[in-house]
């Protein structure tokens, strides 16, 4: 029999209620992300302040179930059709700037003594939680904007090329054998995606009688291929990102050109509604806070805070003057640089190999939930104020100022039918 702390369990599946029903409470414009809720409330349950819960084998599977749907979804909203050009190049080229500055500035605080490693440390910095702005980004309606495609690209590469880095190079000793199994991991996704695709446009009709009955045949197709690519992924000794993130795009890729809004929302049921919960209160109950009792570790808080909107809000400030105006790129820095879930699994995994000091990874994390809570609201609030500037122009003169003598605005024949 498998051992379960069924009061740790249910603590935390009532301490996922409260958050959900805080944020539902609150008006929309002040309600912070659920996910900083959990992460909070996760904290005050756990072993350093209430001692209510604490995390066992048995929980820390179903955490690891939760991250698995977390990056499923990040890998879901990629819409190749939608980011593919300049989107697409504009954000490989962003993040690859952001990996340059992170291991720059990793490296003088290296040689400072702040921290250990500019590698783990680094990587770290040079992430976005697209993952955790999602639900942000769908609440508000911008997921379906041209601001929203550049985001979801920058952001897509932002959580993508990290987890490349876990899977080849901080989690294994072997990069070229673990280059080898990733290219074999590919090549089997590939297969899966366009046996998808094939077997998606034949079945769909069969898939659609299933929505409403007990049966739900295609949410339990895509979790099985969730958790089934999350199982080879860690099997082959890659990182369970690399298979939920690969499951959110084969579903994606297969379901192009459908309706997909009741498929959506259950899939949404099944992953925001219990499992990834789970990953963001167990990662509340595991944080150290105790690390952050120094006024060395709060002063790496606030330096790792800072530095994340250095690393990742710079190229977003430099690459998109073309593309996007001054208030969309201010915007548009700050939600990429909201990093969370890949914060917390690469200073877990550093500080499990000795790269990482306590400390550090206290402040790490302690940033990163800080980002989620500032960044996003800070983020809304540029990009109100830059529609509302749209708004107020609309009506100007052609010269772009004030309308024209009498006051009226210039009115424009609408185009035939």
């Amino acid at each position: 029999m498998i051992d379960v702390d069924t009061a740790s369990f249910f603590a935390i599946v009532v301490v996922a209620a409260i958050a959900a029903t805080t944020v539902a409470v609150v008006p929309k414009r002040y309600a912070p992300p659920v996910v900083v809720l959990e992460l909070l409330l996760g904290i005050v349950i756990g072993p350093h302040v209430l001692g209510l819960a604490h995390s066992d084998s048995f929980i820390q599977f179903f955490s690891n179930l939760g991250l698995g749907m977390l990056f499923f979804f990040a890998g879901y909203e990629i819409d190749f059709n939608r980011i593919k050009g300049a989107p697409m190049k504009l954000g490989a080229w962003g993040w690859l700037l952001s990996v340059a500055l992170a291991y720059v500035l990793g490296g003088v605080l290296a040689a400072t003594g702040v921290i250990v490693s500019a590698l783990y440390t680094g990587s770290a910095m040079a992430t976005t939680a697209i993952g955790t702005l999602i639900p942000i980004l769908r609440d508000n309606g911008e997921l379906k904007t041209r601001f929203g495609t550049y985001l979801l690209a920058a952001g897509g590469a932002g959580e993508f090329g990290p987890i490349l880095l876990v899977t080849l190079v901080l989690s294994t000793q072997n990069p070229l054998h673990e280059s080898v199994i990733l290219l074999a991991f590919v090549g089997l996704a590939l297969i899966l995606a366009l046996g998808s695709m094939r077997w998606a446009w034949r079945g769909w009709p069969l898939l659609e009688r299933t929505f409403e009955a007990s049966s739900q045949l295609a949410v339990r197709l895509t979790v099985v291929l969730v958790f089934g690519l999350v199982f080879l992924a860690s099997k082959l000794g890659l990182d369970l990102l690399l298979g939920g993130f690969v499951a959110g795009m084969i579903v994606r890729l297969a379901l192009q050109g459908h309706e997909l809004q009741v498929f959506e929302s259950k899939l949404t049921a099944v992953g925001f509604g219990f499992f990834v919960p789970f990953f963001f209160v167990v990662s509340g109950i595991g944080f150290d806070l105790a690390a952050l009792g120094s006024a060395g570790a709060i002063a790496k808080l606030a330096l790792f805070f800072a530095l994340f909107l250095v690393v990742r809000g710079v190229p977003a400030l430099l690459l998109y003057r073309g593309v996007l105006g001054a208030g969309d790129r201010a915007a548009l820095a700050f939600y990429c640089a909201t990093e969370l879930p890949l914060v917390v699994a690469i200073t877990t995994l550093a500080t499990e190999t000795e790269h990482m000091l306590a400390s550090t990874a206290a402040g790490l994390v302690g940033a990163a939930m800080l980002s989620t809570l500032v960044f996003p609201f800070v983020g809304l609030a540029l990009r109100r104020h830059e529609e509302a500037d749209r708004e107020e122009h609309v009506g100007e003169g052609p010269d772009g100022g004030a309308p024209p003598l009498g006051g009226e605005p210039v009115v424009r024949p609408a185009p035939a039918a």
